[in-house]
């Protein structure tokens, strides 16, 4: 029998994690020992402006607070940057120059036959003198043309999930390795085959199955986690109130309190019953998981 490979659990330092954040660890790392896989931290930093190595290091404390903890090694998207190049070489001609930008690409999708959220090929057929001219104007960014290729994932929660592929960004036009590429080759790399995250990107699954395949890789298995929401419905943030651990520690409520409402959440304890990771690793039914979003009062 194959030995299985291994979970991650992958924050962008933008930010403390609040309660939706920590819970989707929770079930990350739950998901991840309960099939004997090594359990991965990587920290996605390659958004220069609103990464923080002081989030980071609280980031990683919060977790270990709940008691989850990491295999080796820590994986830090900013040092993996020849990695991603390498991938866009191995991609070659696959990849073209984008010049369009936001405004430009939600204008064509608002258009009759434009699809919201797929990028309408405006520059995949510039010409040589057309690219030039647009690249003295405005840096580029490289897309990757799939050919609107039908790309089928299956989560362990939504089920099956067909997309067409659009040539999504590889590469921003600041130089920097886009999500969709660089979470591919890392988890390429680490040997991650179970990826289990919130289910506001469920959607995005399909193009990076796609990509992995393209680069030689194999797509990993997927568990979307139901977000949690205010009670108004809407996802939960900061501007919630007492929603991270720091936050919830000033008004008296500790990570072992914590831990308990993310396992209520799970129905994995009753209210008030004080839990560990291990109790809840021992009563991990991934099926009898719930499949509506938390609202977190």
């Amino acid at each position: 029998m194959a030995t299985p490979g291994a979970g991650r659990y992958a924050p962008s330092p933008s930010g403390d994690l609040h309660l939706g954040n920590l819970r989707t660890a929770v079930v990350a790392w739950l998901l991840a020992r309960s099939t004997g896989r090594r359990f991965l931290l990587r920290i996605e930093d390659l958004d220069a402006v609103r990464s923080d190595p002081a989030v980071a290091l609280r980031q990683r404390a919060d977790l270990a607070a709940l008691g989850l903890d990491f295999d080796p090694p820590l994986v830090v998207q900013s040092e993996r940057c020849g990695a991603y190049e390498a991938a866009l070489e191995q991609l070659g001609d696959r990849v073209y120059e984008c010049f369009c930008t936001r405004r430009e690409i939600a204008e064509a999708a608002s258009a009759p036959h434009g699809r919201v959220g797929h990028y309408p090929g405006t520059c995949a057929s510039l010409s040589v003198a057309e690219r030039a001219r647009r690249r003295a104007e405005r840096p580029a960014a490289l897309r990757v043309r799939a050919a609107a290729a039908t790309s089928t994932v299956w989560d362990r929660w939504a089920g099956e999930v067909t997309e067409v592929v659009d040539d999504f960004v590889v590469r921003r036009n600041d130089g920097t390795a886009a999500y969709n590429l660089a979470v591919v080759v890392d988890d390429g790399a680490a040997g991650v085959d179970q990826v289990v995250r919130g289910d506001d990107l469920l959607d995005s699954s399909p193009r990076q199955a796609w990509l992995a395949r393209e680069l030689g890789l194999s797509a990993p298995s997927y568990a979307h986690v139901p977000l949690a929401v205010n009670a108004a419905g809407k996802r939960l943030a900061k501007r919630d109130g007492a929603v991270t651990l720091a936050d919830l520690a000033a008004v008296g409520v500790g990570p072992a309190e914590v831990l308990g409402r993310i396992a209520v959440s799970l129905r994995l304890a009753e209210v008030g019953e004080p839990v560990t990771v291990a109790v809840l690793l021992d009563r991990f039914d991934p099926g009898a998981l719930p499949r509506e979003p938390w609202v977190v009062a």
